[in-house]
């Protein structure tokens, strides 16, 4: 299989070869829009995926997300999501962390908030309009928004001047404005110039330490302290839109950011006072065996009747004889055995993290009906694991604590660059800046690399390969807009053998020309807005 660049041929096809880069796949029919997953190409020697904030923005296998890290499928919800963003429904935005909690905070008129941060290092480009369009739609649905400058973080892990980030950092923000983030329902803010943020994050740094960076970023003995600091810093803007109230805050971010994703909730976690788990006896299990313990009770409810009670050694005899032995099976039997004729039943229980000995007791008063009280945590048997969870967030916040929700987050795929492989600020032919000149946008796409076939009798006979180019890439991520039936009759067109990549690129070239002329006018209409914008422009730190 092969790639090719546009070099003018009168036929529409294209001449030269690049070899593809590997990738998923996906499947499209007459009832569905196509989905477009771009490839990457990060991995280890091993095959291992590695998520790094500050590395190569591509990932070699999406797949691999779902099994490693324990990123969830976006399609599997995309129902439960009113009104969906056309990146939701074609599939640009791939997997998410808890989104059900923000669906669902949707559904029901209930507040949530949307936070992301952009790192000014260079020029805004259409890589990254895929944030700026999440974040304002969810503005849009009702949701409180939160865009901020990550100039700590330019300055300490990238080693930007002051005034570089000055000028980009503008930059951003007249991009995010033109394109309908509302400045006055929303909230811009530089990481810099937040004390409440700073704050956080002192409080936040209490509750990591550097064996847990090490492992999670590669931090060594090498690492700049600021660098440090400047992680503990985003904890802080992950976390920022609940200091007021807490509620389900979701993070649009590219997949190679969710290790900050995954150490926020963690924190949110750590900074609670109670945590709350499903449970079954009085001791202690994880989440595998309490996937056990939920299997025997089914089975043994069932077999004894409502009236009949079942007890933990009769929980034991059943996984002993139904399932496998195993770490996990051998570790709840024992606990099970010990437990000898304690009943087996379900329960939620609240567990003292970090509660001060009148929240415990508040706690304790504020749980009504059938409860069981232990030195380090309660039961109950008539709440909900979500209604238990909102009344330890009461009783937090009543006795001083944050009750922080743990953030949400949703994934978009990467843009492949124009010229094949990952898109690059780099590298300025790979990707189309929001500042290019519109003819300059024109040119890039007109010269992009594409899927199409050597010659136009095999792409007429074959089909392209739209699922492999980043000029079909165009059309799904920006050019079709909100318009699926558009989208769909491209791909169709290109995989049926009807549309010729010359023919293609232009169409796409010409599209492109009119959104950076259009988008490029509307900066200069909100030049004032930003103007008025309650965020400070020109940074007063020292110049570097």
């Amino acid at each position: 299989m092969t790639r090719h660049t546009d070099s003018g041929r009168e036929d529409g096809t294209d001449s030269t070869t690049a070899e593809p880069l590997p990738g998923e796949i996906s499947e499209s029919d007459d009832s569905e829009v196509p989905r477009t997953l771009p490839d990457g190409g990060t991995a280890t020697d091993d095959g291992e995926t590695t998520l790094d904030p500050w590395g190569s923005a591509t990932v070699a296998d999406y797949r691999k997300l779902f099994e490693e890290f324990g990123i969830e499928e976006f399609d599997e919800m995309l129902a439960e999501v009113p009104d969906p963003h056309y990146l939701m429904r074609r599939g640009v935005i791939f997997g998410h962390r808890d989104y059900r909690r923000v669906a669902r905070a949707m559904q029901n008129d209930e507040p949530f908030a949307a936070l992301s941060g952009f790192m000014p290092t260079g020029d805004p480009h259409i890589g990254h309009k895929l944030v700026f369009d999440e974040l304002i739609w969810h503005q849009q649905q009702g949701g409180d928004a939160y865009a901020l400058i990550a100039d700590l973080e330019a300055n300490s892990a990238r080693g930007m001047t002051w005034d570089e980030i000055d000028e980009h950092a503008r930059d951003y923000l007249l991009s995010l404005l033109a394109l309908g983030f509302d400045p006055e329902e929303g909230e811009l803010y530089r990481q810099s110039d937040n004390r409440e943020l700073q704050d956080l994050a002192f409080e936040l740094g209490a509750s990591a330490n550097f064996s847990e960076l090490e492992n999670i970023y590669g931090f060594s003995g090498e690492t700049d302290v600021s660098h440090m600091q400047s992680v503990v810093t985003q904890m802080a803007d992950i976390l920022y839109p609940q200091l007021d109230e807490p509620k389900p805050t979701v993070i649009p971010v590219g997949p190679d950011q969710d290790p900050h994703v995954r150490l926020a909730r963690d924190l949110a976690a750590r900074t609670q006072f109670f945590g709350v788990t499903k449970a079954y006896a009085s001791f202690e299990a994880d989440e595998e065996e309490r996937e056990l313990l939920a299997a025997a009770y089914a089975a043994l409810s069932e077999e004894v009747g409502e009236e009949e009670t079942v007890r933990c050694e009769d929980a034991a005899d059943w996984l002993e004889a139904e399932m496998a032995p195993d770490d996990a099976r051998d570790s709840v039997i024992a606990k099970l055995g010990e437990a000898g004729k304690e009943p087996l039943r379900p329960r939620v229980r609240f567990l003292d993290r970090n509660a001060t000995d009148e929240a415990f007791e508040a706690l304790i008063d504020a749980i009504e009906g059938e409860k069981r009280v232990f030195d380090e945590h309660i039961d109950t048997f008539e709440l909900s694991r979500e209604d238990a969870e909102d009344l330890a967030r009461e009783v937090e916040m009543d006795h001083g604590g944050y009750g922080f929700v743990a953030p949400s987050s949703i994934y978009h795929r990467f843009m492949t660059g124009l010229t094949g492989g990952k898109m690059s600020s780099s590298v300025p032919a790979s990707h189309i800046s929001l500042l290019d000149d519109p003819e300059d946008g024109y040119d890039k796409v007109k010269a992009a690399t594409t899927g199409g076939r050597e010659t136009a009798e095999k792409q007429r006979e074959l089909g392209g390969r739209a699922d492999e180019c980043p000029v079909y890439e165009l059309y799904a991520y920006l050019l079709a807009g909100d318009d699926d039936e558009f989208a769909k009759e491209v791909y169709d067109e290109c995989v049926g053998g009807e549309r010729l990549c010359g023919d293609c690129k232009e169409q796409a070239a010409q599209l492109m020309r009119e959104f950076l002329a259009e988008h490029q006018e509307k900066r200069e209409e909100v030049e004032d807005l930003l103007e008025q914008a309650d965020i400070e422009l020109d940074s007063d730190r020292k110049r570097d």
